[in-house]
C-alpha cells in the first residue's frame, strides 16, 4: 500500500523480457544504479506495485532481473517502457543543493523582487540538463526554465518556493 502523501519518485523503467522465463530488462535512474532493487516496493504509474526486485545480471544500459508476480515471457514483454516508482521516504536523503524531482514539483516560482511568476508542474531532462517546467498563471502554455545556479539561485523547500531569475522575455509580461 502506497501512502498518497509521500510523493514518487521515478527509479527505473523496465523494457521488455529477457529470455523466455519471467526475467526482466531494467534500466535503473538512481545515482548508484544497483540501489534500484533496495527502494522496494516499486509501483507503476498504472498502481501496480512489485514487492520483491532481484538483479540476476548486468546488461548493456542497464540489468537482468527477477520481479514478484513477473513469471512469464508475456508477463514481461507487457511491460515494456513502463516506469518504476519508489516513494520518497525509502531514497537516501539528498545532499545540499542536490535535490529529487518530486521535491522540486508544486514549487512556487517567484522572480527575486518577489513576484509570482508560476508553479513547477514538473521537471524534465532531454539529456542537455534539467528543465523546470513552469504553469504560468492565466497561460495554456509552460514555460521551460533550465534548472542552473545562475537562473535558479534559490530553492527553499521549506517555504515551497524557488527564486528565478530568468532571461528577459522568457516569462509573459504581467
Amino acid at each position: 500500500m502506497t501512502n498518497p502523501t509521500d510523493p514518487r519518485v521515478i527509479v527505473g523503467r523496465l523494457s521488455g523480457s529477457f529470455g523466455v522465463r519471467g526475467e526482466v530488462r531494467l534500466k535503473s535512474f538512481c545515482a548508484d544504479p544497483a540501489a534500484i532493487a533496495d527502494y522496494t516496493p516499486l509501483t507503476t504509474e498504472q498502481g501496480q506495485v512489485f514487492g520483491q526486485v532481484v538483479l540476476t545480471g548486468q546488461i548493456k544500459g542497464g540489468f537482468t532481473a527477477r520481479i514478484d508476480g513477473i513469471v512469464t515471457k508475456e508477463d514481461a514483454d507487457a511491460l515494456t517502457n513502463v516506469d518504476l516508482f519508489a516513494p520518497r521516504s525509502a531514497l537516501p536523503a539528498t545532499g545540499d543543493d542536490e535535490y529529487y524531482y518530486a521535491d522540486l514539483e508544486g514549487l512556487t516560482v517567484m522572480d527575486t523582487g518577489g513576484a509570482v511568476l508560476g508553479r513547477v508542474v514538473r521537471v524534465v531532462d532531454h539529456g542537455a540538463g534539467d528543465l523546470l517546467d513552469i504553469a504560468v498563471p492565466g497561460q495554456s502554455e509552460t514555460v521551460l526554465l533550465p534548472f542552473t545556479q545562475a537562473l535558479v539561485p534559490t530553492v527553499d523547500l521549506t517555504t515551497g518556493r524557488l527564486i528565478a531569475d530568468p532571461p528577459d522575455g522568457l516569462f509573459p509580461a504581467p
